[in-house]
């Protein structure tokens, strides 16, 4: 029998099960995830109850990684993105960058390395800057992938591998611009190609920044964890951590990457293992370290905790864990509002409607961009704008509108 025709008879809550137990998750962690219980999830899985609402219908399609609700409810085609993602104004125009073949004239002369990789910082500060920073970055990305293309046809040996360097952090910075958006085939593309030219530039260090990127798409995809994992471990094996900084950072950021995915699927022991390793690179880097663009440093490992404990459901330690961390001394805007969401999504486990709404509104307020195509932002802030407590009501509501969040029906 097609597997379409098998799964077009199951039911709602035969469906929750079968996405459930692909991702490696118990009862206790989707529910933990989404703010129910165990016995909640239970009851959804065996039909004691039916669809929930649609705001906890979307919580739930994004802890299982559904990215079309008809896997869920076995109706008419409905895609989770149209509810839950924002489309940024300038999506065509990087889609357009990466979907566009540009055949240049060998005989052109590209500009000079150096150039080339100032542009690439300067992009990056661009992106961990204040203020709207996709808007920014949609503005550089299709020049500068476009130069750094032809650079690498023209150019050979070592600087040929200096600009498959460089053309390996534009498409990082194309899939984080990518990120929350409703292209989730551009988000596997601009991975794909980052992993290409890093192992095109044999450059060990740029395959382990690939790989922590590519575990983002792995995990947006579905992959199965054992794969994210996996890569993240050959990738740390091809560096030294004990060589120097850029090594050590690299490979405590993959660390890191093992944590989360373990906790991804409740498995504490795992996650605490590897969140360890990475804590004892950033302690060995220094308190004051920030890798320049990848941020890896002590505040990150600290604020990672945050989704770790949050991640095993375990709030109580990922609230405990917050109040000793200040994101406020992140060297960026982008990844203080990350973590300040992520603290919220911590408070939202406990049900503490008035902290999640005060954190959504400071993550706003440092990333308008971060928080605007957040899932779990949109999310919380939809759901306790028409059904939060009457004292958050209408600072939820406010939020709404700084979102572009429409009301609903």
């Amino acid at each position: 029998m097609p597997e379409h025709a098998h799964t077009s008879a199951l039911t709602f809550g035969q469906r929750v099960r079968r996405l459930r137990e692909r991702q490696g998750q118990t009862r206790p962690v989707l529910g933990g995830l989404v703010g129910r219980s165990a016995e909640w999830v239970k009851a959804i899985e065996t039909g004691r109850l039916g669809v929930p609402r649609l705001p906890l219908l979307l919580r739930l399609a994004d802890v299982l990684g559904v990215k079309d609700l008809a896997e869920l409810t076995g109706e008419e085609r409905l895609t989770a993105s149209s509810y839950t993602k924002a489309a940024h104004d300038a999506l065509p125009a990087v889609k357009g960058a990466l979907t566009t073949y540009q055949f240049t004239s060998p005989d052109e002369q590209p500009e000079t390395v150096e150039s080339l990789l100032g542009r690439v910082r300067d992009a990056w500060s661009l992106w961990h800057g204040t203020g709207r920073h996709r808007t920014r970055i949609a503005v550089v990305l299709p020049d500068l992938l476009a130069d750094l293309q032809h650079a690498a046809r023209v150019y050979g040996g070592t600087d040929r591998r200096r600009v498959q360097v460089a053309l390996a952090e534009t498409y990082h910075l194309a899939q984080l611009f990518l990120s929350f958006q409703p292209a989730p085939e551009l988000v596997i593309l601009t991975g794909d190609r980052a992993m290409a030219a890093a192992q095109d530039a044999d450059s060990p260090r740029a395959i382990a920044c690939a790989a922590w990127y590519m575990n983002h798409v792995f995990r947006d995809a579905g992959e199965r964890h054992e794969a994210r994992v996996d890569l993240a471990m050959q990738a740390a094996d091809l560096l030294n951590p004990d060589r120097d900084r850029e090594d050590l950072a690299r490979w405590g950021l993959l660390q890191l990457a093992a944590a989360l995915s373990y906790a991804k699927i409740g498995k504490r022991g795992d996650a605490e293992r590897y969140w360890d390793r990475a804590n004892d690179a950033a302690r060995r880097l220094g308190d004051t370290y920030a890798h320049p663009y990848l941020i890896f440093g002590r505040s990150m490992v600290d604020a990672y905790a945050i989704t770790m404990h949050t991640d095993l459901v375990r709030s109580r330690e990922a609230t405990e864990t917050a109040d000793r961390i200040d994101v406020a001394s992140m060297p960026s805007a982008t990844r203080r509002s990350f973590h300040l969401i992520e603290t919220a999504r911590a408070y939202s486990l406990q049900n503490e409607p008035i902290a999640v709404v005060h954190l959504l509104k400071k993550a706003h307020r440092a990333s308008p961009e971060t928080a605007r195509f957040n899932l779990f932002t949109r999310s919380a802030v939809a759901e306790l704008a028409d059904t939060g407590p009457a004292v958050v009501r209408d600072d939820a509501r406010a939020l709404r509108r700084d979102l572009g969040l429409p009301i609903a029906a």
